[in-house]
């Protein structure tokens, strides 16, 4: 599809992409979703958290949302996402990634960037216990990467019908290499004391595959991605997991219509997590670049973001 033209024009303040996303990350309040949880039991005898909310009337329609790195189901952007679908007549499922939901997960293995497996895992319980029959995907940052990996990867139900991915690091190598820049050296730190408390969790549970001196190793969210996410979840090293995990290399197969809006000012994104020729090649894929909205971020007014309003509106027009 040709490359959308986005119509997002933030408040002077908004421009700047560092405090678009610090805004959006730490200062913004969403009230009025109440969430009930509902707890998954995966094949491997662990758990994944789901956050369900509810539209007022009965609906077969249902939007599941996938949250970003260290993130949960509580994060104002999840939230933001599931009140503005479950206004217009959407169900929500917020879904806590393993270790995410406020309670360690049971196995020494976590979450990744690319586990399209637990996707699936997770869309066809809904399908096998639900009535749904129009589903909506929205994944932000990881997530979206995930979704998209999903989504080019396995065979899509036809109760999907449309998937919207923000701030999406399709290029995980690129992402990393740009996280680790200067410019991006609180955000790194804030993930890095994240992982490292959870992993220190996990040591206590699996003190023979994680020690004091193993975690002493780790400098970078690179370092954590050798020793820790690329070993627990079956890659050689970082590198290959970030090239396996990558949605870039799946774009090509998305089938049903998708929506990626990756703003330009997003210091997290490489050049390659704009992937216009994918998107010029792929009737499926749109792929809108604003201006602004750095990473997360795409404030808006009446604290409702442009990614809500962007991502109903395309989700109704893709669906009438």
């Amino acid at each position: 599809m040709p490359i959308i033209t986005s119509a997002y024009h933030p408040p002077h303040f908004f421009k700047n992409g560092h405090f678009a996303t610090i805004y959006a990350g730490k200062l913004r309040k969403v009230n009025g979703v109440k969430q009930q949880r509902k707890q998954l039991v995966t094949n491997d005898n662990d758990f994944i958290d789901l956050d369900w909310s509810f539209t007022e009337e009965k609906t077969n329609k249902l939007v599941i949302i996938f949250h970003g790195l260290e993130g949960n189901a509580q994060r104002p952007y999840v939230t933001g996402s599931a009140k503005i679908f479950n206004k217009n007549g959407y169900d929500a499922v917020c879904v806590n990634y393993r270790s995410c939901s406020g309670t360690p997960n049971k196995l020494f293995r976590s979450y990744h960037s690319g586990d399209s497996d637990e996707v699936e895992f997770i869309v066809q319980h809904i399908l096998n216990n639900y009535t749904y029959s129009e589903i909506v995907l929205k994944g932000f940052s990881l997530g979206g990467n995930l979704t998209l990996k999903y989504l080019g990867q396995h065979q899509i139900p036809s109760a999907i019908k449309a998937a919207i991915a923000v701030s999406a690091p399709v290029d995980l190598y690129g992402s990393m290499l740009e996280i680790h820049k200067r410019k991006n050296f609180i955000y790194a730190l804030r993930f890095k004391k994240s992982l490292l408390a959870k992993l220190k969790e996990k040591q206590q549970l699996f003190p023979d595959k994680i020690t004091d001196q193993t975690i002493k190793k780790i400098i970078t969210l690179k370092d954590f991605d050798d020793i820790y996410t690329s070993q627990a979840h079956g890659f050689k090293n970082a590198l290959d997991y970030y090239d396996k995990s990558s949605a870039m290399h799946t774009l090509e197969n998305i089938k049903i219509p998708t929506l990626i809006l990756n703003a330009k000012n997003d210091s997290f994104l490489s050049e390659r997590c704009f992937p216009i020729e994918a998107a010029k090649n792929n009737t499926h894929l749109h792929l809108e670049i604003p201006e602004y909205g750095g990473h997360v971020g795409f404030y808006d007014t009446q604290n409702v973001y442009y990614n809500e309003k962007r991502a109903l509106q395309f989700a109704t027009e893709v669906t009438k």
